[in-house]
């Protein structure tokens, strides 16, 4: 699944730390979701589009694989 967080992030001039701060998980957590490595819980994911003003189907971009 592909996502728009570290365009986002840069364009809020945001670093990973900080806004692995305002979502209350770890730097490596933001940097593994932004690599697309791992895919972040619901929970997660509305914090991050909160974060990032934006909406979960907006940062999140489902591919289905044939």
């Amino acid at each position: 699944m592909e996502n728009l967080i570290n365009q986002l992030r840069k364009k809020k001039y945001l670093s990973q730390e900080e806004l692995a701060n305002n979502c209350e998980v770890s730097r490596q957590t933001i940097n593994a979701i932004e690599n697309n490595k791992y895919d972040p819980t619901l929970i997660l994911a509305f914090k991050l589009a909160k974060e990032l003003n934006s909406t979960v189907d907006k940062l999140f971009i489902y591919e289905k694989n044939d």
